[in-house]
């Protein structure tokens, strides 16, 4: 059906069904002929139309002139939002830390959540970042300074995210750590700092190569091994490092999580590397971190 005829089968126009209806050409309701109508029928007519066409604009005129202070409310704490991100990206290429520092508490003031910052402004602004620099519109140093910036915000809301230690639970033990190879950093320090609010005892070091992460694995124990990977080039890489961990794990039943860029577009790619889970964000690690601890049994 072509733009032309959608309009005309909406209103119907032209049209008349077999009960002897027919279609109004102005606001797609039918109308009946009025020598078919029973008194009471004309009456209820008569109410609607004084509903639709003076009551119901009465009050929505005088809800816009009353603007109760709920709805200011909820107006004020909005989340972070597009142009949001793009001041903040600004900030964080040209600007001192203390000045994006100084952007995101003004954020916050809007009633922004500490989740709202994290998954709504620092994680898009180092997905910005990331694709100015594939795109060649900054340079190498320029993306790490941004990114530098932005890891110290994110260390300066880590006291928010912080649990007393009593409230850790268990054997909840993560390990997070980038696919060998990637440098890309940032999204699973976000992920982290959700899993410590969690109560979990997260494990969160810059291994560098496989060698690194075996030898953690062998040393510690853990319930489930979390891994970024930033492109498909990679995939092959986490796929042997997603079975050597599980041979060198000193938890035979070990958990794997998965994580990165190219999941969120491609999440059929973790089962492919064998992990038994993936998330796109910090609130969704959390999630399937505590699903994979039930399902695998990896408090025993």
């Amino acid at each position: 059906m072509g733009n032309g005829d959608f309009s005309k089968e909406w209103t119907g126009e032209g049209n008349e069904d077999e009960r002897g209806c027919e279609f109004s050409d102005d606001a797609g309701s039918f109308k009946t002929p009025p020598s078919a109508l029973s008194e009471s029928q004309v009456r209820m007519a008569r109410l609607i139309r004084t509903i639709e066409g003076e009551i119901v604009p009465r009050l929505v005129l005088s809800r816009r002139e009353a603007k109760p202070v709920e709805m200011v409310r909820v107006r004020q704490a909005r989340g972070p939002d597009g142009a949001d991100v793009a001041e903040l990206v600004r900030l964080l290429l040209h600007h001192d830390v203390s000045v994006a520092s100084a952007y995101v508490d003004t954020v916050r003031q809007r009633g922004a959540s500490l989740e709202m910052i994290c998954l709504d402004l620092l994680a898009p602004a180092a997905r910005e970042l990331g694709n100015r620099w594939e795109e060649d519109e900054c340079d190498f140093m320029q993306v790490t300074v941004g990114l530098c910036r932005l890891h110290q915000l994110l260390r300066e809301l880590s006291p928010e995210f912080s649990v007393d230690e009593s409230e850790r639970t268990g054997n909840r033990r993560i390990l997070l750590a980038t696919c060998p190879g990637d440098q890309h950093t940032f999204g699973i320090a976000l992920v982290a700092q959700f899993l410590r609010r969690a109560g979990w005892d997260v494990w969160h070091e810059f291994l560098a190569s496989s060698a690194e992460i075996l030898d953690v694995c062998g040393q510690h124990w853990f319930s489930v091994v979390g891994l970024s990977v930033a492109t498909e080039t990679r995939i092959d890489v986490l796929k042997e490092t997603i079975r050597a961990i599980r041979r060198a794990s000193r938890n035979r039943g070990v958990g794997i999580m998965v994580g990165g860029p190219i999941l969120i577009d491609k999440p059929e790619l973790a089962a492919l590397v064998g992990a038994d889970a993936t998330a796109v964000d910090g609130q969704q690690a959390v999630t399937r971190a505590e699903q994979i601890f039930t399902s695998l049994g990896a408090a025993h």
